[in-house]
């Protein structure tokens, strides 16, 4: 397909898909703002509608989220926004609104619960330990994540957390710190 067309077909789609999924979606919303205040996007002072078009033209990994929320993962269009990521969020997995990924491959997303305002990179992988789904994290608000970071287990991570790439965290994280590491250390309290 040329990229004309599929440019077109978005076009087409779009304001159906604002209606019925974003308009009434707080978390959606919350999605929406982040990833563009993150980003340093001048479209953050345009109306939601507008800024939901931009992300869905411009960035498949917000693309991506999207369709995880709307629990529609064999939607006809999905594929005029979407790039086939290999990363696969459990549907069991409550994450608040102001979710925010960079190139969401070889991840693996499994955890009780995830709070406001959370980023991850690629190669994440959240998960259970010893496979008992009962021994999953649960992590906090406003959490960035790096690159090849494995969380694991029936642990805690505090809000404000950054961790960074590479890190295997297996034991609570408290609030207000960074972490980096093979085990996961507090390098810094902010």
């Amino acid at each position: 397909m040329s990229k004309k067309l599929k440019h077109i077909l978005r076009k087409l789609v779009l304001p159906s898909l604002y209606r019925k999924y974003v308009k009434r979606r707080e978390d959606i919303k919350d999605d929406i703002r982040q990833t563009l205040i993150v980003r340093g996007s001048k479209v953050i002072e345009k109306p939601i509608e507008q800024q939901f078009y931009h992300l869905m033209h411009y960035y498949p990994e917000f693309a991506f989220i999207f369709f995880w929320r709307i629990k529609t993962q064999k939607y006809l269009w999905r594929k005029l926004f979407t790039k086939p990521f290999q990363c696969k969020i459990f549907g069991g997995t409550k994450i608040e609104g102001g979710l925010m990924c960079y190139h969401p491959f070889a991840t693996v997303i499994n955890a009780k619960s995830i709070g406001h305002n959370f980023q991850f990179r690629n190669s994440l992988t959240i998960g259970n330990k010893g496979n008992d789904n009962t021994l999953l994290p649960v992590i906090g608000n406003d959490v960035t994540v790096g690159a090849n970071v494995v969380i694991i287990g029936d642990i805690h991570i505090g809000d404000n957390v950054t961790i960074g790439a590479g890190a295997v965290v297996v034991k609570n994280i408290p609030s207000n710190c960074i972490v980096a590491g093979n085990p996961a250390k507090i390098i810094r309290r902010l």
